[in-house]
């Protein structure tokens, strides 16, 4: 969770150092997905994030727990040999308490991506109330974890996805709790044009287009979505200029303000200041 590359800067979209532009991952890590839910535990707030990955081995389910601080409080990994039960659970003390963990993936669907569709849950208990729960068979979750809560307040604050493409790259994308589920496609041929352009679509409508993307390689451009304000933060620097294996990296961030000032996107993830909302962040890697 610590590598989110720093950058941007404070007033505006600019390097921070050299690594910024040479991140490299290695295959494996392309093949991921994180979410990041802002939750109540042991009566603070904290950080639990979702891990989806795929490798050789298989797939692979990882739950992180940080305080707000992002020391880690405890990490479950449901390793392949583990996943191919499809579902189980495991429990950790923490604090003189009982932190468990159950999922059950036994009719889970899956897309292009890591992460399922549906047909899935993920719940995290503690003290018999339900900490967070993901998915849509919520039903089944209530009555394996015997839990008295019957909501949950967690919040999606961050969604860091890997994607791959030659020319288009493409997610799904939910701004806000409860809001329509959008098709979202990054355009760009960097191969065919000394000077390409870039192109956002969502719904296929084109919401944001930037010429000459080799003199504005970094930036910054407002969209609207739903009526929500979002910023859309990109650095293809990598695509132009870099290694064979570098990617392009997007922030899409709603905000309750037209103006949004930070110092990376790290120091995002959290969504700590009331000005905050959703982030979503895309790793676009060119396929060869």
């Amino acid at each position: 969770m610590r590598d989110f590359p720093s950058c941007f800067g404070e007033n505006g979209v600019q390097v921070a150092d050299a690594y910024c532009s040479s991140v490299v991952v290695s295959k494996s890590y392309q093949n991921s997905v994180t979410c990041v839910y802002k939750c109540k535990l042991f009566g603070k707030s904290c950080l639990i994030s979702i891990i989806w990955s795929k490798n050789l081995m298989g797939q692979c389910l990882t739950v992180e727990i940080e305080d707000l601080s992002h020391q880690c409080i405890c990490k479950v990994d449901v390793k392949p040999s583990l996943f191919s039960k499809r579902k189980g659970s495991k429990s950790l003390q923490v604090n003189s308490s009982k932190i468990e963990v159950f999922w059950d993936l036994s009719l889970a669907k899956f897309g292009s991506t890591p992460e399922p569709l549906e047909g899935y849950y993920i719940a995290i208990v503690c003290k018999g109330e339900i900490v967070l729960l993901v998915g849509d068979l919520k039903k089944e979750a209530f009555k394996k974890t015997e839990s008295t809560a019957s909501v949950s307040t967690a919040i999606l604050v961050s969604k860091r996805e890997h994607i791959s493409g030659k020319r288009v790259y493409g997610t799904k994308v939910q701004f806000c709790e409860n809001g329509s589920i959008h098709d979202l496609k990054i355009e760009c041929d960097t191969n065919c044009n000394e000077n390409p352009c870039l192109v956002v679509r969502i719904d296929s409508k084109i919401v944001m287009q930037i010429n000459h993307l080799r003199w504005k390689f970094r930036g910054n451009y407002a969209i609207a979505v739903d009526g929500l304000p979002i910023e859309v933060y990109w650095d293809v620097h990598n695509w132009l200029f870099g290694p064979s294996l570098g990617n392009g990296v997007f922030m899409f961030q709603t905000c309750s303000s037209s103006v949004v000032t930070w110092s990376c996107l790290e120091s995002l993830r959290d969504s700590k200041s009331p000005g905050h909302g959703f982030s979503l962040f895309l790793y676009a890697w060119k396929n060869e």
